[in-house]
């Protein structure tokens, strides 16, 4: 992760949400939720003052295999996503390795070991629930329109009597002077994005607990010539901001792409549906 991101944010589940296609048809939704069973760790944690590259991660000898972590700083309630790695060599001091993103993320001092809260993260689809039926839609009267247009929300109609009075309480005394309303200018609708055949066509840059740094990531991409979306999201009350780029036509495009993003930095980036 580039040097000018540095996520801060404070406790909350770690339960992320992004909508994907079922390869039955219809539309799931995939979460991010914690997993103990593949790792748990509750100990200190260290990072030893040194610049680290790889964006943010944590390393412990017990890893099995690398994988996603939300990772807590129990001293000040401070917590980041990121990845987890095996560490190799064990020098004299706490088990759990933090690099310096993290570090800066999580609010820790060089060289002063944190209680630090690893989980482990896994993926899984669900059925969202079904949308609200749309409140009916009133028809347009055939009542001829007054001189002065004036724009709001129409208040319901009670009964024919009460329309007739609102309607001479609103008319204006002459309205021959009103001067007329000026036509809106028409804007055009963007063009729709070409569909992709993938099932996948995105690639994550990374997920965002404050919304500058997700711009700051969409505005690098830009300038290395590809084209990122920012979007905003809400989970159990926690809001939070993704950065993907795409959508990519075709296997060998989204390869390409993917490969780009990680020599920019973000190496721990894959493909989503959305």
């Amino acid at each position: 992760m580039p040097s000018f991101l540095q996520a801060k944010s404070g406790g909350g589940e770690a339960e992320v949400t992004r909508a994907a296609s079922s390869d039955f048809g219809g539309e799931t939704i995939e979460r991010d939720i914690e997993a103990p069973e593949i790792f748990k760790a509750t100990e200190a944690g260290l990072w030893d003052g040194r610049p680290s590259l790889g964006g943010v991660w944590v390393a412990h000898p017990d890893v099995d295999e690398p994988g996603r972590v939300i990772i807590r700083n129990e001293q000040n309630g401070k917590f980041v996503i990121g990845a987890l790695f095996r560490r190799e060599r064990q020098s004299p001091g706490p088990r759990l390795q933090v690099s310096s993103d993290a570090a800066a993320a999580l609010g820790m001092l060089a060289g002063q070991p944190n209680n630090l809260n690893v989980v482990a993260l896994k993926r899984e689809e669900v059925a969202p629930a079904p949308e609200p039926m749309a409140e009916p839609v009133a028809m347009e009267g055939t009542m001829p329109a007054a001189p002065d247009v004036v724009e709001g929300a129409l208040d319901p109609v009670v009964s024919g009597a009460a329309a007739a009075i609102e309607t001479a309480a609103l008319a204006p005394s002459k309205p021959e002077a009103a001067p007329a309303a000026a036509p809106k200018p028409v804007v055009a609708a963007p063009a729709p994005a070409k569909p992709s055949k993938l099932s996948k066509p995105f690639i994550q840059i990374g997920i965002f607990s404050v919304e500058q740094n997700a711009n700051n990531t969409a505005t690098a991409m830009r300038q290395a010539g590809m084209v990122p979306t920012v979007k905003k999201h809400n989970s159990n009350g926690k809001v939070f901001w993704r950065v993907v780029v795409g959508p990519a036509q075709d296997k060998p495009e989204l390869s390409a792409l993917l490969t780009k993003i990680k020599d920019t930095g973000f190496t721990d980036a894959y493909a989503v549906s959305n």
